[in-house]
């Protein structure tokens, strides 16, 4: 029932799209997963390629992730916005915070999906009109799995030092050490 849906939707006139995201695995999936759906995907992998991509053809739609190798999403966003005002952007990140939520939207974003989001979510966040949601996702992450993320995260930041993530999380040490020693939920 749900692809009859995405079925009906269309990108409209100008289905352009720009997908900018460093896992290059990820953006050609999505990109191939998205020109099925109707879209006119082009990909970049760094923030340089989507600006020099729309400063050629403003995309009518973008999916950004927010942390590139060479820098920020949000830089891509305000050029696209600059360059088009009708543009519908949504920034992907795998590292959501109602911080970065706030900064991409005050940037120019429409919306604002976190990892994993497959072409379904995508699809119906950048066809969705302004005044509806989206559906919730079929599969989020659980809340023990946004947790053990968000720790990977600051320990792979503090270059995997156990004592410097621990005071940065306000955790005991040894209790940090357990749970880098198990398993990621699911």
């Amino acid at each position: 029932m749900e692809d009859e849906t995405l079925s009906r939707m269309n990108p409209g006139p100008d289905p352009s799209l720009l997908l900018v995201d460093d896992d290059e695995i990820f953006v050609t999936r999505l990109a191939r997963a998205m020109e099925k759906r109707g879209f006119a995907a082009r990909t970049a992998i760094s923030v340089a390629d989507a600006l020099s991509i729309i400063r050629e053809a403003p995309p009518a739609y973008a999916v950004v992730d927010l942390r590139l190798e060479d820098g920020n999403g949000l830089d891509v966003v305000e050029a696209l916005r600059e360059l088009r005002d009708d543009a519908r952007i949504i920034v992907l990140t795998g590292y959501g915070a109602i911080a970065t939520a706030v900064a991409a939207v005050k940037m120019g974003a429409t919306d604002y999906l976190a990892k994993p989001a497959d072409a379904n979510d995508v699809t119906s966040a950048l066809l969705s009109s302004k005044e509806s949601l989206p559906p919730p996702p079929d599969n989020p992450m659980s809340a023990d799995r946004v947790r053990w993320e968000h720790i990977q995260r600051v320990y792979e930041q503090c270059d995997r030092n156990v004592s410097e993530t621990a005071r940065r999380l306000h955790m005991h040490r040894r209790t940090l050490q357990r749970i880098l020693a198990k398993r990621g939920p699911r």
